[in-house]
């Protein structure tokens, strides 16, 4: 069994960040020198930010957005795909439910790409009938 360490971080190496963001298809990939910056913000202004780490390497991570008492949601949860299929992604899940519920908080909610429904649902969550997400399109706006 792989000896996975799970941590809940508020810095993280952000080019490593950044990579795993785009290997999950969640990111531009130009250069932008930016980004990194982005990355950081987003790891120490996420309310949790957890990685999973084998022998040095950060090879999943996944967190969550809340409000500090009452509701989080969690997001950006991917593993390298060399590495899946090993549980990974449940442990970083298990790791964010944990320090959500520590924190009291009580209503924990996501939104899943389509497919990964029975891996949730296998966690816990269930699927919200009667409700929709949405996305704000910026370009209305104008």
């Amino acid at each position: 069994m792989d000896n996975i360490e799970y941590k809940v971080v508020k810095t993280a190496d952000p080019g490593r960040i950044l990579e795993l963001y785009r290997l999950a298809g969640w990111w531009e990939m130009d250069e932008n020198p930016e980004y990194l910056k982005t990355v950081e913000g987003i790891i120490s202004n996420s309310f949790c930010f957890v990685i999973a780490v084998l022998n040095h390497e950060i090879i999943g991570m996944g967190r969550a957005i809340c409000d500090g008492f009452s509701d989080a949601y969690i997001q950006d949860v991917t593993v390298e795909s060399s590495s899946r299929g090993r549980g990974i992604g449940k442990g970083i899940i298990r790791c964010l439910i944990e320090f959500l519920t520590t924190n009291k908080i009580q209503w924990i909610g996501l939104i899943s790409e389509p497919g990964y429904e029975r891996f949730y649902q296998s966690l816990g969550f269930d699927v919200m009938p009667g409700y929709t997400p949405f996305l704000l399109d910026q370009s209305k706006l104008r």
